[in-house]
């Protein structure tokens, strides 16, 4: 086994297909098959199930995915150490982001870190936590910001901020409120909130039980942006973290109140995996990333109705 097999299965597990790993790798289709048959001999183990759509990690295949991932990032962490040696801080960083973090302050995150650091090499990509921390946990990204699970032990989490979640509607909505809601409200009005697949539908659910009873939402859609457009511009409302609602409530397009008895509280951590060793690319990235996050929670904070 050596540093090249390990490149290659990784590339293969990754693309599921001869074909597209061997163009990404540039090497031609033989070639890729025979070092994956070496990796195979020297292991003693089948890691791929062969078939005429494509290829699939057997059990052993899974496990060595894992492993050769860390490895692959440590040596890849190596040559930025030595690098940072001669006062530069470059590398690749591959981070997955909740959409509500992303949709807030990527843009202008990304831009930072393009200006401050032109030797780091980016790749985000947005998802839910729970595939996030299998993405993190299996070497396919390094860092990952995600609404804080409890009870995951297998991730080393740095805490980011904790933000209130608030009840927040279109400025033509007729709607009579408080200037805090009880949660307990939200039983009777026409909301719009994420599906059961979202991390912050669970927070609610499990809010919801708290209080004994379960929210009957008209619409279940998981793209935030089009929740804040819908409530925007119909009599519908939502609960969504601060930083979900910021670009809108700036904007004067929707309203915000606090919900109280109980209130909600989202905690954005970032995670790594527990053996990955963290490179100064890393933490310069999430340095500006975590500063903006923070920004933009208190900002519209600030938005909210008292």
């Amino acid at each position: 086994m050596d540093f090249k097999q390990l490149q290659y299965f990784l590339c293969l597990a990754r693309e599921g297909n001869v074909t597209r790993a061997a163009r990404q790798l540039n090497i031609v289709q033989p070639a890729l098959s025979m070092q994956i048959a070496k990796l195979e001999k020297s292991l003693r183990k089948q890691l791929f199930y062969r078939s005429a759509h494509g290829v699939s990690l057997t059990p052993a295949g899974e496990t060595l995915a894992g492993l050769a991932g860390s490895i692959m990032q440590n040596v890849d962490h190596a040559r930025d150490e030595m690098a940072r040696l001669d006062g530069k801080i470059s590398g690749r960083v591959g981070i997955g982001m909740i959409t509500s973090a992303a949709q807030s302050t990527l843009a202008a995150s990304s831009a930072k870190i393009a200006v401050q650091y032109p030797e780091i090499q980016l790749l985000v990509c947005e998802g839910y936590t729970e595939v996030l921390l299998d993405w993190v946990a299996t070497g396919q990204l390094d860092i990952a910001v995600v609404n804080l699970p409890p009870g995951k032990s297998s991730i080393a989490a740095r805490h980011i901020l904790d933000e209130e979640m608030m009840l927040a509607y279109g400025p033509s909505n007729r709607i009579e409120l408080p200037t805090v809601v009880p949660y307990r409200r939200l039983k009777e009005l026409g909301i719009v909130i994420p599906s059961r697949r979202h991390g912050l539908r669970r927070i609610l659910d499990a809010t919801a039980a708290e209080v004994d009873f379960t929210l009957n939402p008209r619409l279940e859609i998981d793209t935030l942006s089009a929740i804040c457009e819908i409530i925007a511009t119909t009599d519908l409302i939502t609960v969504l973290p601060g930083i979900a609602l910021y670009p809108d409530l700036s904007a004067g397009r929707i309203e915000a109140h606090r919900l109280r008895k109980p209130g909600i509280v989202r905690t954005i951590a970032w995670v790594t995996h527990p053996r990955r060793v963290v490179s100064a690319a890393m933490t310069a990235v999430m340095d500006i990333i975590a500063e903006d996050l923070q920004t933009a929670a208190t900002s519209a904070s600030r938005l909210v109705n008292r």
